[in-house]
């Protein structure tokens, strides 16, 4: 390591002085590199096409590389490309001449393209042009069309969508401007719930608050006063102008009074009015002043309902004539119902002077509209109805009645029927009618009754049969209304499932490499998932390999200090019969032993050479002491190799050890021990240790009780050492104990122990 470093340090010096003799040189190669560099770099380069006149953006442009990969624009017109500088690229479609352009730098590139020079323009472009321009056409048509005729208007709609393709950009908002349109025209054809529907599917392709409540209105309009109750609650959390705020709070005060909440009613009316106070919107305050005021009438609060009407009208002396009228008119009938018959007459009889000031302004410059009777009752207002010269005529004869003052009716339910007859208002001149027999009756003139109540049953079949054409008409009207609805929903649905089917087209394109995508993945997923468990089998593998090696370096430290324990005994035995030089000679070959076992306690395996060594030692030092016990003899085969066969550390000699000290020891007679190492045919080697003791039967029954109750350390470790061996390197030891038959004297012992070499 030392070596490299040096090396390292060294050749980082040559570089230096090297770099001050040739500085100017080197500089300039490595501007020329960098500049390289930068060339041979892939940049991720952004961008957007777009039409040079209308800055609006081309979608599904082809952007190609030179010799690269090919991309398109996405729907807002914006690329993502990856290219080098120098690059070139080529930027095609349809609807214009081709562009082409170099890469300089990694900075945004707009591109604004124009129509072909020759005055080329492509097919599509001219038929979204016009397509554009149709639509534009039938939408202004439908609104101005919207208080003539309900059913034109909404054919005008109705084309209005069939101009919008499935791939408009603005494909969402052109439908809730149109679908908001449908709900204006419902809504003032008093068709509510159509109005409802319609607002709802604006809403739903795009958001807005004065659509959200115009369907707050409609549900108003509908008597479905908890809905609306909800939309206006929650439009209170919506950010407002002023204006919408206004409408917000009136729009909560008519669903609470729609409920019967006649105090939450007033409470937001006052909200509504005082933002109104605040935005001088008059007409506005004029409206909640009588809403307030009705509010309060009901609740038996007169005068508090006196006080607004009051406001509503001396604020509506001030505006139009008709809003005037209106207020007059609505404050009368308030008086009315409190019998001050003589307010109510004062009042109507003002109503009256501007009604006929309006009549005379419209003689002058009549309206070019004219309703036929069905349209005049859907789209007139019964407001509208009431500031009528007949209708308030009859209620102020009506007040004179009250009086039983019949002579001052007379000639207002006179004037009443003639305005009536005039107007085809066949209801009004019915009610007059038969209000003036009932006041000639009341007057005794009997034959002037009885002529104004004949008059009045045959304005009542007249009546009638305005009514049975009236219901006709209606029915019709709602029949036509009914069917356009359906036409546009099976439009919108049709609509839907070509915008689907598009969706899908052009989606599948995408599919077949989102696929290729997902396969890759799972591909990489189950490498991966594979990669893991086979990591996780290793680490096991590595984890109990590790534990084994611990648990034979665990075995081998008990081992020694049970060898060293026996050889320590020896030593005891020659000190304690005082021949100490037995003990020298004794403890001199121990400490030999005992090196040998030292140097090879850290190792798995040794060669056999050093086992043989080792076991030599030890028989000797056995035998030195047990002279008299046995003799021994260690052979091995020629033809072994005994520096390539490998053996654990002390595994012979626990079985050497054993049979000496419970087989040889205990014998009469002297014993003989042998150690045969012979290599086999398959080029194992054979290991057998034969002793000619007494054998392991009687071993057992000479052993002590406290003997019996131990057990024995040495072969029970060796016993665990060879089986962790076998698991950890695939059979490396057998061994085979047996017992020998003497027919002389005992039995002896023979161990038998193959190793094979490791391969």
């Amino acid at each position: 390591m030392k070596y490299i470093m040096s090396k390292y340090y060294f050749v980082l010096v040559v570089m230096w002085l090297l770099s001050n003799t040739m500085f100017g040189q080197h500089n300039a190669k490595t501007f020329e590199n960098n500049k390289a560099d930068k060339r041979s770099q892939l940049l991720e380069i952004r961008g957007t096409v777009k039409e040079d006149n209308t800055l609006e953006p081309l979608k599904n442009v082809e952007i190609r590389v030179v010799g690269g990969q090919t991309y398109h624009t996405d729907n807002q017109g914006d690329f993502k490309i990856k290219a080098r500088i120098g690059d070139e690229i080529i930027i095609s479609h349809d609807n214009f001449n081709t562009v082409y352009h170099t890469i300089t730098s990694s900075e945004r590139i707009d591109v604004k393209v124009q129509e072909d020079p020759d005055g080329f323009v492509s097919k599509k472009e001219i038929k979204r042009k016009k397509l554009s321009a149709a639509y534009g056409s039938n939408l202004k048509a439908a609104r101005n069309t919207m208080t003539k005729d309900a059913a034109i208007s909404i054919d005008y709609v109705t084309k209005a969508l069939e101009t919008i393709e499935d791939d408009d950009v603005f494909g969402d908002e052109k439908k809730a401007e149109l679908f908001e349109t449908l709900g204006d025209i419902y809504a003032y054809w008093k068709q509510p719930d159509l109005a409802e529907s319609n607002y709802k599917t604006s809403i739903s392709n795009k958001y807005s608050i004065d659509v959200k409540i115009k369907l707050g209105n409609a549900q108003l309009q509908n008597s479905d006063y908890q809905s609306s109750l909800v939309t206006f609650d929650q439009l209170k959390k919506a950010k407002l102008n002023s204006v919408q705020r206004i409408k917000v709070y009136e729009g909560l005060g008519d669903s609470y009074k729609g409920q019967n909440d006649y105090e939450n009613a007033s409470k937001n009316y006052n909200i509504a009015l005082s933002f109104a106070e605040k935005n001088n919107s008059e007409d506005i305050v004029i409206e909640l002043n009588s809403k307030l005021a009705e509010v309060f009438q009901i609740q038996g609060n007169i005068n508090d309902a006196e006080e607004y009407l009051d406001n509503s009208v001396q604020l509506a002396s001030r505006r139009s004539k008709k809003s005037s009228a209106r207020q007059r008119a609505k404050a009368a009938d308030f008086y009315n119902k409190n019998n001050s018959f003589a307010k109510e007459i004062q009042l109507r009889k003002e109503a009256l002077e501007d009604i006929q000031e309006m009549e005379e302004t419209e003689a002058e410059s009549p309206s070019p509209i004219v309703l036929d009777s069905i349209s005049a009752l859907n789209s007139i207002s019964l407001e509208d109805r009431a500031i009528t010269s007949q209708v308030q005529n009859y209620k102020i004869a009506n007040a004179f009645a009250a009086q039983s003052e019949y002579d001052e009716a007379i000639p207002y339910l006179e004037e009443s029927i003639k305005k009536a007859a005039s107007e085809n208002d066949l209801v009004v001149q019915k009610d007059a009618t038969r209000k003036l027999g009932e006041v000639y009756r009341e007057k005794g003139e009997l034959e002037k009754a009885s002529e104004a109540f004949e008059e009045y049953e045959v304005i009542i079949d007249k009546l009638y049969i305005q009514k049975e054409q009236e219901i006709s008409q209606a029915t019709r009207f709602n029949r036509e209304l009914a069917q356009r609805a359906n036409r546009i929903a099976s439009l919108e649905k049709d609509r839907e499932l070509n915008e689907s089917r598009y969706k899908l087209a052009f989606a599948s394109q995408e599919l077949a490499g989102q696929q290729k995508i997902i396969i890759y993945s799972l591909i990489g997923l189950s490498i991966l998932l594979l990669l893991a468990a086979y990591l996780m089998f290793r680490n096991i593998k590595q984890q109990k390999f590790a534990n084994n090696l611990l648990a034979l370096k665990s075995l081998r430290s008990q081992m020694n200090p049970h060898f060293i324990f026996n050889a320590l005994n020896s030593v005891n035995t020659f000190i304690a019969t005082s021949d100490e030089r037995a003990a020298n000679r004794y403890l001199t070959d121990f400490s030999l032993l005992m090196r040998a076992v030292l140097e090879n306690s850290e190792e798995d395996f040794i060669p056999l050479e050093k086992e043989i060594e080792l076991l030599e030692l030890y028989v000797q030092l056995e035998h030195f002491r047990f002279q008299d016990k046995f003799e021994y003899k260690i052979n091995v085969d020629p033809e072994i190799d005994i520096k390539q066969y490998m053996i654990p550390p002390m595994l012979l000699q626990p079985y050497v050890e054993n049979a000496v000290w419970h087989g040889l020891r205990y014998k009469s007679d002297k014993g003989f021990l042998s150690i045969n190492f012979q290599k086999t045919i398959d080029g194992t080697i054979e290991i057998v240790i034969a002793d000619n003791g007494i054998g392991r039967e009687k071993s057992k029954s000479l052993k002590t009780l406290n003997q019996k109750k131990q057990k024995s350390q040495g072969m029970s470790n060796i016993k665990k050492r060879i089986q962790i061996l076998n698991t950890m390197y695939k059979d490396k030891v057998d061994v085979f104990i047996s017992d020998l038959t003497n027919d002389e004297e005992g039995t002896g012992t023979q161990v038998k122990l193959i190793l094979k070499k490791d391969k």
